[in-house]
């Protein structure tokens, strides 16, 4: 609710619950996996705790009347997990609506585009969210079977890679045929190099570091 009134009515985008791989929560006690990048984290580790989900769910239904909330789902890699957490959403809305909790019922939700298989299923994921967020970290390293923690494979972890650029332009493609804005978040969203193929490709934002707005303001002016 402090952030959203901070806002003063400008868009403020939640991700839920992103635990699993890189970032860690000791209190959740969650079993060791062997290769926690390809386990259960993000969307799948909140559809399956989903007393927690559902409570954070409710959380922001109840904040949203405190501005421009917009809410999306980490590590989504299929339209069915999706749904799911989208029908946990309304549950989260039926619930309030019994207990005369006021929320607001526009809230688009949205999908992380971070797995290929996301990727190319972005045309059905488009016809049923209201956004995409391109993780290009993740898609990156899931593309190129690089883990960019990795000093061995770090060098292989190029967002540049012409493999992973045509995902996010499959991507976008299918969110402005769809007329939902694709935007692009990771350290290669405030990447110069790259600021010509988002254009290109029909990006209409770009998630930065606050210290990195104004330097990009100057790199999109001069392109």
């Amino acid at each position: 609710r402090s952030v959203l009134a901070a806002m003063g009515g400008k868009p403020v985008i939640v991700r839920t619950c992103d635990i699993g791989s890189d970032k860690t929560a000791p209190y959740m006690h969650l079993p060791k996996e062997e290769n926690p990048a390809l386990g259960v984290r993000g969307i799948r580790l909140c559809l399956r705790r989903r007393d927690m989900f559902l409570c954070q769910l409710r959380a922001l239904l109840r904040a949203s009347v405190s501005g421009r909330l917009s809410v999306m789902f980490p590590m989504v890699s299929s339209p069915d997990e999706f749904a799911e957490a989208r029908a946990l959403w309304r549950e989260a809305e039926k619930q309030l609506e019994r207990e005369g909790v006021p929320f607001d019922s526009r809230v688009p939700l949205g999908v992380m585009i971070e797995t290929p298989a996301a990727a190319l299923m972005a045309e059905t994921l488009a016809e049923e969210c209201g956004f995409f967020s391109i993780g290009t970290n993740d898609l990156t390293q899931y593309t190129l079977a690089a883990d960019r923690q990795s000093g061995d494979a770090a060098e292989l972890f190029d967002p540049s890679h012409p493999a992973v650029k045509k995902l996010i332009a499959m991507t976008c493609a299918a969110a402005n045929s769809r007329g939902i804005p694709a935007g692009i978040c990771g350290n290669s969203a405030g990447d110069a190099s790259l600021l010509a193929f988002y254009e290109e490709a029909g990006v209409a934002e770009l998630s930065v570091s606050p210290g990195r707005c104004l330097s990009l303001k100057r790199d999109i002016c001069e392109l």
